[in-house]
C-alpha cells in the first residue's frame, strides 16, 4: 500500500518512485541503462507476477461471510463453531473441478465447495463439492483422475474418449458420472446449488463420546440449472458468468444463504452398517439418518482483492479442530496431506502466514524460517522440548478424535458389503430420483457425449457401464448413438 504522505508511487522498498511512465535512456533515442532500477524491479516482479494455478479447481472465486449455529448439536460435538449462538467468520471458494484458470464457468463439470471457518479454536476447513459423491474412493486414483478429464498430450485438446476411458474402467465411478451427466453437472449460478462435505468426518462431544458425520448445504435461493445449450451459449457469451453473478449479486445487498444440516450415525454403526459408511462413491441413507439441522451460511462481503484473497486462499481437509476429526475414509486421508503440500508449492512455505489463510487466534508454532517468513517467534527456543518457558504440546494416552483400526497392512479394496456395488446407487438416482424428463435429458447428454469421439472399446464398455446402471437407460443410450453414428 503506498505511504499516504506521498504524491506518487513508491518503489516496494517505499522510496519515492521516479516515473510510471518513461524507463532512463541514453538520450531520449539511446539504449535502457542498467542502473534504472524503479524500471528492472518493475519488469523482474511482473515475470513472477503469477502463481502456479490449481491442478484441479482452478477455475473459480468466492466471497467472505458469516456462519451462525442455530441448533444445539453439542449432543454430537464440542466443536466451538457448532455451539449454539455461535458466529462465526468465514470464506466460501466456488470452482470447477477441470478447467484451467481461464476456461468458462459454465462448462458441464462438478462444482468445488470450499469453506474455511475463521474459528476461535483455529482455522476449520470444509473441501467439497456440489454433489454428495466422487468419483473414486481410493487417493492412488485421484492423479489419474483429474488428467483424464484434463486434455491430450499431443493435441492438448480435452478428449471425450479418454474420460470415458477412465470412467468405464473404473466403475465405481458411476454415482458421480450419473450427478454429473444429470442437472448437478450445469448449475445455473453459485448461489443456485447446493454443497457437500462429500467425505465422511468424525464428530467428539464434550463427554468423548464419537459420531460420524456427513455435511450438507442446501441452498436458500432453489436449485436452478442451465440447459447444454444456454451453458454453451453462456460460456461464449460471459466465461465468468459465475464469478460476475457472485460477486454482483452481494454487491446489490442480494446475500447467498445456505442451511447446513448433518447426517449423524452412532460411532458403533459403522461396523455393521450395509454400506462401508467411509467410502466416497457411496451416500447414506436418509432414512437411516435424517439431516438434522445445524445453522445458516450468509456471504455478505466480497473479496477487495481477487489474487490476494481469493487465489491465495488455501485449504485443507486435513484443516480440524477440537471436536472434529477425520474418518477411515481414504480419500480423506489422502486429501488430508495432499491438499497442503500442494500450496506449500503454489504459494510457498509459510502460505498460512498469508492474511487470508492466518487464524483468528494466537498462533505457537514450531514451523520454523522457510521462504517469506513474517511472522516469527523472535529468540524464543525453536525447538521442543526447552528450558526457555516456551510452551509445547504433550498429549498422550488415547486420542480423542481417533477411530479403532485392526487387521494387518495390506493394499487393497475396502471389504465389501451387502450393498456395497457401484451401480445400486446411481441405478437408484436414475429410477426414483430423476423423473422421465431428467432421465431423457441423461440420456441425450450421455449419448451426445459418447458420439463426440469416443472409440471402441470403450464405447462397447460405456454401453455396459450404463446398462448396469439402468438396463433401459443403458439400451436408450445405446440406441441413440448407434442411430447417431450410423452403425
Amino acid at each position: 500500500m503506498a505511504n499516504s504522505k506521498t504524491t506518487g508511487s513508491t518503489m516496494s522498498t517505499g522510496a519515492p518512485a521516479p516515473s510510471d511512465r518513461n524507463s532512463l535512456t541514453v538520450g531520449p533515442d539511446g539504449p535502457i541503462l542498467l542502473h534504472d532500477v524503479h524500471f528492472l524491479e518493475q519488469m523482474a516482479h511482473f515475470n513472477r507476477e503469477k502463481v502456479p494455478e490449481r491442478q484441479p479447481h482452478a477455475k473459480g472465486s468466492g466471497a467472505f461471510g458469516v456462519f451462525e449455529t442455530t441448533d444445539d448439536v453439542s449432543a454430537y460435538t464440542r466443536a466451538a463453531l457448532f455451539q449454539q449462538g455461535t458466529s462465526t467468520e468465514m470464506l466460501a471458494r466456488f470452482s470447477t473441478v477441470a478447467g484451467e484458470a481461464g476456461s468458462p464457468d459454465t462448462w458441464r463439470d462438478v462444482r468445488g465447495f470450499s469453506l474455511k471457518f475463521y474459528t476461535s479454536e483455529g482455522n476449520y476447513d470444509l473441501v467439497g463439492n456440489n454433489t454428495p459423491v466422487f468419483f473414486v474412493r481410493d487417493p492412488m486414483k485421484f492423479p489419474h483422475f483429474i488428467r483424464s478429464q484434463k486434455r491430450l498430450a499431443d493435441s492438448g485438446l480435452r478428449d471425450n474418449h479418454m474420460q470415458w476411458d477412465f470412467w468405464t474402467s473404473n466403475p465405481e465411478t458411476a454415482h458421480q458420472v450419473t450427478y454429473l451427466m444429470g442437472e448437478r453437472g450445469l448449475p445455473r449460478t453459485w448461489r443456485h446449488m447446493n454443497g457437500y462435505g462429500s467425505h465422511t468426518y468424525m464428530w467428539v462431544n464434550a463427554k468423548g463420546e464419537r459420531f460420524w458425520v456427513k455435511y450438507h448445504f442446501h441452498t436458500q435461493q432453489s436449485m436452478a440449472f442451465f440447459t447444454n445449450a444456454e451453458a454453451a451459449t453462456m460460456a461464449g457469451t460471459d466465461a465468468d458468468f459465475h464469478r460476475r453473478d457472485l460477486f454482483e449479486a452481494i454487491a446489490r445487498g442480494e446475500h447467498p444463504q445456505w442451511i447446513l444440516s448433518v447426517q449423524i450415525m452412532p460411532y458403533a454403526d459403522a461396523k455393521t452398517y450395509r454400506i462401508n459408511p467411509f467410502d466416497l462413491t457411496k451416500t447414506w441413507s436418509h432414512r437411516d439418518y435424517p439431516l438434522i439441522r445445524v445453522g445458516t451460511m450468509t456471504l455478505n462481503r466480497n473479496p477487495e482483492n481477487f489474487f490476494a484473497q481469493i487465489e491465495q486462499a488455501a485449504f485443507s481437509p486435513g484443516n480440524t479442530v477440537p471436536g472434529i476429526g477425520l474418518s477411515p475414509d481414504k480419500m480423506l486421508l489422502g486429501r488430508a496431506f495432499a491438499y497442503n503440500d500442494a500450496q506449500r508449492n503454489r504459494i510457498g512455505t509459510n502460505f498460512n502466514q498469508l492474511p487470508v489463510n492466518q487464524p483468528k487466534v494466537p498462533v505457537n508454532t514450531y514451523q520454523f524460517d522457510g521462504q517469506m517468513t513474517y511472522t516469527h517467534s523472535g529468540n524464543a527456543p525453536t525447538y521442543a522440548p526447552n528450558s526457555g518457558g516456551r510452551p509445547w504440546a504433550d498429549e498422550t494416552g488415547p486420542v480423542a478424535d481417533g477411530w479403532e483400526t485392526d487387521g494387518e497392512m495390506v493394499r487393497s479394496a475396502y471389504t465389501l458389503r451387502a450393498e456395497d456395488d457401484d451401480f445400486t446407487q446411481p441405478g437408484t438416482l436414475v429410477r426414483k430420483v430423476f423423473n422421465d424428463a431428467q432421465r431423457t435429458a441423461l440420456i441425450d447428454q450421455v449419448a451426445g457425449s459418447l458420439l463426440g469421439g469416443v472409440r471402441s472399446p470403450v464405447l462397447e464398455r460405456a454401453f455396459d457401464y450404463w446398462k448396469s446402471i439402468d438396463p433401459d437407460v443403458g439400451a436408450r443410450i445405446e440406441q441413440k448413438v448407434r442411430a447417431g453414428s450410423g452403425g
